[in-house]
């Protein structure tokens, strides 16, 4: 069975984040609303637009799920 995109991200979370994705990966370990079961681009990405005002840009969620789709290949 395939890791949702939350499972895969929370891989990058660390405790002093030195890079956006890690940011990304601790913001959204703290955020109770983020879709954690869900593996669908546009769902996530709608999400993100409208409640992540953590993200520093939307360039590094798309570089995520670009890493989240060859893990998942």
């Amino acid at each position: 069975m395939a890791k949702t995109f939350y499972h895969f991200l929370m891989k990058y979370r660390h405790p002093a984040p030195k890079d956006a994705l890690s940011r990304f990966a601790n913001e959204a370990y703290l955020d109770h609303s983020f879709p954690k079961t869900s593996s669908d681009y546009h769902e996530i990405s709608s999400y993100l637009e409208l409640n992540g005002s953590y993200m520093e840009s939307m360039a590094v969620f798309d570089d995520a799920w670009d890493l989240y789709l060859i893990a998942e290949s």
